[in-house]
């Protein structure tokens, strides 16, 4: 089976051995999904990155033997089994369409599910009109957002910001390559904005251009994350997007200054508010992206410093 080399290095560097077994075994389950949901013409998507994703048709056999119903053109996605997964197939049951792309079938041990496919498809990134990118956004941003019930495997908001606590660490008491200032600022607003915030919700948790998908006449979300947080939070991987692009030709500091201004009227939470949820998040993001060298997360440590200097 011929796998893009750099999907394999995702896979083998985020799973460890369960990636390793799971690409072992990445044809039959494949073919699995295939005779279980009546799949035909499989074709993976282009630019694979942590779950094997590919597009198909949903034709039931005249036996009925598939679970789906309906013929149409659908979405397989194959993952490993972990806790983001899990969660994800989660948020995607609990959104049921609404504000998001519908899942059709899943199976949690197995890894793999099938989402309806999104037509026209085109990235909210290609809009030229920030503005218009950003209210569009926020109708879908807040359709999603709901109670989050409890006993599901969900993603607590708090756990992704634990993960702060491993940089001094690291850095032998010192921040690396985050700067002091910046780094205790965050560790001084976290515990603040968590108190501050609004009550949890079920967010999305990785919302942004590249996640938000033509529907129709409408727009929609793909790839929830499935989080249970403060809805704010939501502004931070929004902010730092698109990556690298400035479509319209403006001013990272002008565009985000218009952004927090359409998104702090209609959220209805201070401009103020929403930068310091985005300062932290685009810390945890370049914490993420670090190497043990200390090296990696170079951009969105640029955002943090941006948005905390506003």
């Amino acid at each position: 089976m011929n796998l893009p080399e750099p999907f394999l290095t995702n896979i083998r560097n985020s799973f460890h051995q369960d990636g390793e077994a799971y690409l072992a075994v990445l044809p039959d389950l494949i073919e699995e999904a295939r005779q279980r949901w009546d799949l035909t013409d499989i074709t993976p998507v282009e630019n694979l990155s942590f779950n094997y994703v590919a597009y198909a048709t949903h034709s039931p056999s005249p036996s009925g033997r598939g679970q789906g119903e309906g013929t149409g053109e659908v979405v397989l996605k194959i993952g490993v089994p972990h806790r983001e997964l899990f969660s994800e197939i989660a948020a995607l049951r609990l959104f049921n369409g609404e504000g998001c792309v519908r899942l059709l079938e899943a199976d949690e041990s197995r890894g793999m599910f099938l989402l309806e496919r999104v037509r026209p498809g085109e990235m909210l990134v290609t809009l030229e009109d920030d503005d218009q990118r950003t209210h569009i956004a926020v109708d879908v941003m807040t359709r999603l957002w709901r109670e989050a019930p409890t006993g599901l495997p969900l993603i607590q908001l708090t756990d992704w910001f634990t993960a702060l606590k491993n940089v001094r660490p690291t850095f032998g008491g010192r921040t690396g390559p985050f700067p002091e200032k910046l780094f205790a600022h965050v560790e001084d607003t976290l515990p603040r904005l968590f108190a501050e915030s609004a009550p949890p919700r079920l967010i999305h948790g990785d919302f942004h251009h590249f996640n938000i998908l033509s529907s129709g006449q409408d727009w929609i979300a793909i790839d929830p994350k499935g989080v249970v947080g403060p809805p704010e939070y939501e502004v931070g991987p929004f902010l730092i997007n698109p990556w690298f692009s400035l479509s319209d030709g403006t001013s990272p500091k002008v565009q985000t200054e218009r952004r927090l201004a359409i998104l702090s009227e209609r959220l209805g939470f201070p401009r103020r508010h929403l930068l310091d949820w985005a300062t932290c998040f685009a810390v945890l993001s370049a914490w993420w992206d670090t190497r043990p060298d200390g090296t990696g997360g170079e951009y969105s440590l640029h955002c943090a410093e941006l948005f905390d200097s506003l």
